[in-house]
């Protein structure tokens, strides 16, 4: 499920979407900016019914170019900027004093990160103890401790649609899908150095021309550590990865909670997924007394199981180092940072310039200890009257929500009756969490970045296995405070809005409620909305996946949803590449639905006065909120991965709002225009 709002593809640091990427924004410039994106500027050939997205932002676009260290640059992306470097003169305050706690640790694994003088003069010889545990694998029971003592709680597949990890499996700690009150660990695919399987499988000149470049990358990856035959191994590598690339499910079976829904015993996996043993797995990765789980990949589960088996031994082992080595690129010296960029930025990515080591720093100790730097930010720049206002928003909002239900003629009392409950027990984050996470016992280490990050991931590990046996918390947060991004929990009925979002050009304590409305109001609506998306209408209000809809309340949706597909599948981004209107379809419902919820909520607290001057400053503050402008290879690798839709085609939504057309004069004829019964209307 696609369930955060998310502005970028390119996952890492502290900007957008737990991601990010150098325009140095400071926060007054971001908000001049913000000021002035919703001003009319497009030349006269641009209309409002054929580019919305050009139209309002047209003299952005042309001003506008993308800085050298970033595949993409708008909107957040500024915001993100300007929020790093508040956080940066934060932490080096800290430093400057005499930190002690969690202030401490944030200081030194900062200036570790930093300190590349010692970084570079320890060289790789950090990695020795790790590669020599994987040396010393010598058949296949040891290897498969070892591959169970390399996972962490690395994805996410509802909150964070996160499903990438360069460990064999990937591990998340969640609440059952039909058990709300007790944690469950849950299995899902992985052990691959690419974004996704489509990356080694896919025959297009594109595709062919990545893989060649990746199997380049693992060779100077393995010679820079000090391997020998590094092509060889190299081969080796990519062609085991191949194979496990092929019994992994698509990008769109992961977004199928359905199919996710598949409850194994401890006992069950050596007769579903024969070829390891799963007993030594589990007890080297700290669930050796779990007996209850859930597969959500079980075909790439059973699948890589039996590649363990019939894999060499030889290939596994350089197959661990060379991830071993891959993932701790960023704290080892310069060359094996220039060589992850190469391959990650300059050809996944098209990005020509590594960005700044401050800004990679920051990325670094958001992963590692996220809630001790939210915590310093929020004191020093979250005004208790920006949460207040916020929070009225999303009463204005909710209600909003409530009585277009009631409205609704096509759904029956009981799907009603549920729908309301949802909305009545929804739980929402504003600013900052009710309770913060606190690091004590993570060891922080001045002057080693190498082991900074290595012990603050198994620190991290060891806080979700405590989660086992615990009652669930349906308030805790899943995404830091600081970080511009916003998120529904469906399995919680719950949503996030970070702090750092709830500025301009999002939000604006001094700009009119249309503005403020069309920007934080639509993403509020976004979010509001994903619990009532595709997938979200699966889960009832306490977060159960269930079936509470009537069979023709269901069809109804699913027509709905259906010609949202077409309509997203029609729009060509590459002579070669369509949108995939299916893969983005939780995404752009959450966009249709909570954008009229929020010009509704809009309304209303106008009194019920709608002019046609405010539904525009309404709609160009939606529009202004989605500047955004990507490479190519950017954008190419978002349409092929992302479940969110690029920004121009988000702000298309327009198109399904019968207001958007009286506001801009949109005739018959413009490429935007669609006849009423072609508009689609879901809530």
């Amino acid at each position: 499920m696609q369930a955060s709002i998310r502005w970028t593809p390119i996952k890492t640091a502290i900007t957008l979407a737990m991601c990010g990427a150098t325009l140095a924004l400071t926060p007054a410039m971001a908000q001049q900016a913000a000021s002035g994106s919703v001003q009319q500027s497009a030349p006269a050939a641009v209309q409002a019914g054929d580019d919305f997205f050009g139209y309002v932002n047209a003299d952005w676009l042309a001003k506008t170019e993308i800085p050298a260290d970033k595949g993409s640059w708008g909107a957040g992306s500024a915001l993100g900027d300007a929020t790093n470097e508040r956080i940066v003169k934060l932490i080096e305050e800290i430093g400057a004093k005499s930190p002690k706690g969690d202030a401490l640790r944030v200081a030194d694994y900062y200036r570790s990160f930093m300190d590349e003088a010692t970084i570079e003069s320890k060289g790789a010889a950090v990695l020795k103890p790790s590669l020599e545990k994987i040396a010393a694998i010598k058949d296949k029971t040891a290897l498969t401790k070892a591959l169970g003592a390399s996972v962490r709680a690395d994805v996410d597949p509802l909150n964070a649609t996160n499903f990438n990890t360069e460990n064999i499996f990937g591990l998340w700690f969640a609440q059952g899908l039909t058990d709300p009150d007790h944690y469950v660990p849950y299995i899902l695919q992985g052990g691959l150095g690419m974004p996704d399987r489509a990356f080694y499988l896919e025959e297009n000149e594109h595709m062919s021309r990545i893989r060649t470049a990746y199997q380049a990358h693992i060779a100077a990856i393995l010679k820079l550590a000090g391997f020998s035959e590094p092509e060889a191994r190299a081969a080796r590598i990519f062609a085991l990865e191949k194979r496990i690339a092929q019994v992994h499910g698509t990008r769109e079976d992961s977004a199928d909670i359905q199919k996710a829904n598949n409850t194994w015993m401890m006992k069950d996996f050596a007769s579903k997924a024969p070829g390891m043993d799963w007993k030594a797995f589990f007890h080297s990765a700290g669930l050796g007394k779990q007996q209850k789980f859930i597969v959500y990949h079980p075909g790439a589960i059973t699948g890589t199981a039996a590649l363990v088996n019939e894999v060499p031994l030889q290939d596994w082992k350089d197959y661990m180092a060379f991830h071993t080595v891959n993932h701790f690129g960023s704290v080892l010296p310069k060359a094996f940072v220039d060589q992850r960029f190469e391959f990650y930025g300059k050809t996944l990515s098209g990005t020509p310039q590594l960005s700044p080591r401050w800004k990679r720093g920051l990325g670094s100790i958001n992963g590692a200890l996220p809630d001790a730097v939210g915590k310093v930010y929020v004191e020093r720049y979250f005004p208790a009257e920006a949460k207040a206002r916020v929070q009225q928003m999303v009463a204005n909002i909710v209600a909003a929500f409530h009585k277009r239900i009631d409205q609704l003629d096509w759904m029956a009392p009981a799907t009603k009756k549920e729908a309301h409950e949802k909305l009545r027990t929804l739980y929402v984050g504003v600013g900052y969490p009710d309770k913060w996470t606190t690091y004590d016992g993570l060891e922080i280490k001045a002057g080693d970045a190498f082991g900074n990050m290595q012990r603050a991931e198994e620190f991290h590990y060891k806080q979700e296995l405590a989660k086992l046996g615990k009652k669930v918390d349906p308030t805790e947060w899943c995404m830091p405070p600081h970080v511009v991004n916003a998120v529904n929990m469906p399995m919680q009925n719950a949503l996030n809005f970070p702090a750092a979002i709830l500025q301009a050009p999002f939000f604006d304590m001094g700009a009119s409620d249309a503005l403020n409305y069309g920007g934080i109001g639509a993403v509020i609506g976004h979010e509001i909305s994903h619990s009532f998306d595709d997938q979200g209408a699966q889960f009832d209000s306490k977060g159960r996946l269930r079936d509470w809809w009537t069979p023709a309340d269901g069809e109804h949706f699913k027509k709905a949803s259906a010609a949202l597909v077409a309509q997203y599948n029609a729009y060509e981004a590459f002579p070669d590449l369509h949108l995939n209107g299916q893969l983005t379809l939780s995404e752009n419902l959450a966009d249709l639905a909570g954008l009229a919820a929020a010009l509704d909520a809009y309304r209303t607290s106008q009194g019920g006065k709608a002019t046609v001057q405010a539904d525009r400053e309404f709609f160009q503050g939606y529009a202004a909120s989605w500047r955004n402008k990507q490479r190519d290879a950017a954008l190419r690798n978002q349409i092929k991965t992302d479940g969110h839709s690029p920004a121009k085609w988000r702000t298309y939504t327009v198109r399904n709002l019968d207001a958007w057309y009286p506001a801009y004069d949109v005739k018959p004829g413009q490429k935007l225009y669609l006849a009423p019964e072609q508009r689609v209307r879901v809530w």
